[in-house]
C-alpha cells in the first residue's frame, strides 16, 4: 500500500511537470510570435518570397541575403585604437585602427596612418635631432591615450559615415585641448620671464669690470656697412598629440568608403559637393518606415473587452501609402504641420539637421484647392481658408518651420493683392515661385511682364524653343530673378531637361518623386553630369541662398521710377 501510494504521487507529480510544461511552450510560442510581429518579419518575408516567385533569381539565398541586408542596422563603431608604428624611414609614427559592428558581428574595417608634424633638417644639429625625437616620441605617447581612451568613449556607438558629426566633435574635443595647452605654455613664458627679471637684477649687482677696452674701429664700421639678417620667425607651437585628431577624421573617411564598397575619392567628392539625391532617396525611405510605424500602432481605445465589431470601429483609419503620379507619396494627415513634423522626425533619424544639412520646399498648387463655389481653399478636408486667411497660413508654417526654403503657387494668380502681401511679409525668409501662371515659355516672351516674385518655374513644352528658354532666362537673370526649369506632369524617359537645365545655369532643377523610370533616369543623369564635371574640376561650390527683402527693393523702384520723371521733364523743359 505504501508503495502504491508513493507511486500515485510520483505519477501526480510527474503530470503536473508536463502541464507546467505545457504552459511553457505556449507562452514562448506566443512570445516567439509577439517578437518576430513586432520586427515585421512575416510582412518582410511575404514581400520578398512574393517577388522572388516572379523574378527567379538565381541565387535564391543570396537575394534573400541582399534584401534583408538593407533592413538591418547601420554600422556603429565598436573600438578605436591607437598604435605606435613607423614611417618610411624608419621613425615612429601613429595609426589608427577602426573597428565596427556590422549585422551583429565586430569587425576590423580599416585603419589610418598619419606623418608627424615635426620635420627636421638634414644639417640640423645632433642636440636639435635628440630633442625633435624626444617630441616626437611624446606627442605620439598622448595621441595614443586619447585615442584608446577619450576618442573611443566618445564616438563607441556612433555611426563612421556621419563625417561632419565626428569632425565636429573631435573639434570640440580639440579646442579644449589647446586651450589647456596655451594656458600650459603661458605659466612656462611667465615662469620663464620671472627667471630672467632675477637673473637681470642679480648682474646689474655684480660690480663693472676695470680698465677701459680701447675699441675697434674696423668691426664698427663692418656692422655700420652690413644690414643684419633678420632673425627666423618662431616655429609655431604644436600641441603634444595633435595627430590623433587628423588620424582619426582620416580613419572614419576610409571606414565610411569600406562601409559603401566606393573608393575613398568618391567619398570624399560626395562629402564636399554634398549630393542631395542620395539623401533625398533615405529620407523618402526613413518615412515610408516612420509612416509603417505609426500604421501598426494600436489604438488606445480604452479599457476593457472590446469585441470585434468594437474594435473596428474604433481602429484608426489605414495610412495610404501610393505614389502619384509624381512620384509624391498619398497619405493623409490631420493638420498642415503633421507631414512636416514627420520629415523632421526623419532627418532626425538620419542625423541630418533641418536648414543646414536639408531644406524644405512646398509645392503648394493652390490652384488645385480653390473651391471656386466658396471662393476659399481647401488646405485640409473640410477647412477653408480666404485668400488673406491663406497668407496667415503660410507666415505661421515657416515661423514653426523655419528650414522651410521654397512655396511654389502659394496663391491663385488671381489673388493679386495677397500675392503682394506673402511677398513682401516672407520674400526675406524664403523663395516664393510662380508655376501656374507660366506655363507657357512663348507667351512670357511676348508680355515680357514678370511677376515680382522670386523667380518662374519654366516648363519646356509646346511650341517653346531653346532659344526662348535663353532669352527668358537672361531676362530673369538681369531682373534678379532665379529660373527653376520643372519637368512637365506628361514625362517621358529623355533626361534632355537636365542638360538644358545645367547649360542654362539655372538655380534649381523640379523633378518630382524618386519613383518611375521617367524621373530616375533625370536623376541618373544629373549624378552622371556631377561626376564629369568634377573630374574636369570644373564643379562649382554650393551657393549660399540669399533672399530678397521686396519692401526695400519696392522703395528702390519707386525711387528710379520718381529720378526718371524728373530726368524726363527737365529734357521737355529744356527742349521747350
Amino acid at each position: 500500500m505504501e508503495y502504491c501510494g508513493n507511486r500515485a504521487a510520483g505519477e501526480q507529480q510527474q503530470q503536473q511537470q508536463q502541464q507546467q510544461r505545457r504552459f511553457t511552450i505556449t507562452d514562448l510560442k506566443h512570445q516567439a510570435a509577439e517578437y518576430y510581429r513586432s520586427n515585421e518579419v512575416p510582412q518582410r518575408l511575404e514581400e520578398v518570397l512574393n517577388a522572388m516567385f516572379y523574378q527567379r533569381p538565381e541565387d535564391f539565398y543570396g537575394h534573400l541575403a541582399n534584401y534583408f541586408s538593407e533592413l538591418s542596422k547601420p554600422p556603429v563603431i565598436t573600438r578605436l585604437v591607437g598604435k605606435k608604428v613607423l614611417d618610411g624611414i624608419g621613425r615612429p609614427t601613429l595609426e589608427v585602427e577602426v573597428s565596427c559592428r556590422v549585422r551583429n558581428c565586430v569587425k576590423r574595417i580599416c585603419s589610418s596612418m598619419i606623418s608627424s608634424h615635426a620635420e627636421i633638417l638634414e644639417n640640423a644639429s645632433p642636440e636639435a635631432i635628440d630633442a625633435d625625437e624626444r617630441e616626437r616620441e611624446e606627442s605620439i605617447k598622448i595621441a595614443i591615450e586619447w585615442i584608446n581612451e577619450s576618442l573611443n568613449e566618445m564616438f563607441t556607438g556612433l555611426q563612421p559615415t556621419d563625417q561632419h558629426k565626428a569632425d565636429e566633435l573631435l573639434g570640440e574635443y580639440f579646442a579644449k585641448k589647446a586651450e589647456a595647452d596655451e594656458e600650459r605654455r603661458e605659466a612656462e613664458k611667465e615662469k620663464e620671464k620671472e627667471n630672467q627679471e632675477a637673473e637681470a637684477s642679480g648682474a646689474s649687482a655684480a660690480p663693472a669690470p676695470s680698465g677701459k677696452k680701447k675699441p675697434n674701429k674696423a668691426a664698427k664700421k663692418l656692422s655700420v656697412l652690413e644690414k643684419p639678417i633678420p632673425p627666423a620667425e618662431p616655429a609655431e607651437p604644436v600641441v603634444m598629440g595633435s595627430m590623433a585628431i587628423g588620424c582619426t577624421s582620416l580613419a572614419f573617411a576610409k571606414t565610411a568608403a569600406t562601409l559603401r564598397d566606393m573608393p575613398l575619392y568618391l567619398h570624399i567628392a560626395l562629402l564636399k559637393h554634398d549630393q542631395g539625391v542620395e539623401r533625398c532617396v533615405d529620407i523618402q525611405r526613413e518615412v515610408m518606415k516612420l509612416l509603417s510605424q505609426t500604421t501598426n500602432m494600436p489604438s488606445s481605445v480604452g479599457e476593457g473587452k472590446k469585441t470585434s465589431r468594437d474594435a473596428a470601429k474604433k481602429a484608426p483609419s489605414p495610412v495610404l501609402k501610393k505614389m502619384s503620379h509624381l512620384g509624391c507619396l498619398v497619405t493623409g494627415f490631420e493638420s498642415l504641420e503633421q507631414p512636416l513634423a514627420l520629415i523632421q522626425s526623419a532627418c532626425t533619424h538620419l542625423s541630418l539637421e533641418l536648414g543646414i544639412d536639408v531644406y524644405l520646399g512646398i509645392n503648394c498648387a493652390a490652384h488645385e484647392l480653390i473651391d471656386c463655389s466658396k471662393g476659399k481653399y481647401e488646405v485640409i478636408l473640410g477647412t477653408f481658408k480666404s485668400p488673406d486667411e491663406m497668407v496667415d497660413v503660410y507666415v505661421d508654417l515657416i515661423r514653426k518651420f523655419p528650414s522651410i526654403m521654397t512655396l511654389i503657387d502659394p496663391l491663385r494668380k488671381e489673388d493679386c493683392q495677397q500675392w503682394i502681401t506673402l511677398r513682401n511679409t516672407l520674400g526675406s525668409k524664403c523663395y516664393i515661385f510662380a508655376e501656374e501662371l507660366c506655363k507657357s515659355v512663348s507667351k512670357l516672351m511676348e508680355n515680357h511682364n514678370t511677376p515680382k516674385c522670386s523667380g518662374l518655374v519654366l516648363k519646356y513644352t509646346n511650341e517653346a524653343k531653346i532659344s526662348d528658354l535663353c532669352k527668358i532666362t537672361q531676362l530673369l537673370d538681369g531682373r534678379k530673378r532665379i529660373s527653376i526649369l520643372g519637368s512637365p506632369d506628361g514625362e517621358t524617359s529623355d533626361d534632355s531637361l537636365v542638360d538644358l537645365a545645367v547649360g542654362l545655369r539655372t538655380r534649381f532643377i523640379k523633378l518630382g518623386g524618386l519613383s518611375r523610370g521617367e524621373r530616375v533616369a533625370k536623376y541618373n543623369r544629373l549624378l552622371a553630369i556631377e561626376e564629369e564635371l568634377g573630374k574636369n574640376g570644373r564643379l562649382g561650390e554650393r551657393e549660399d541662398h540669399e533672399f530678397v527683402d521686396y519692401t526695400e527693393e519696392e522703395e528702390e523702384e519707386e525711387e528710379e521710377e520718381l529720378e526718371s520723371t524728373y530726368i524726363t521733364a527737365r529734357t521737355e523743359r529744356s527742349a521747350t
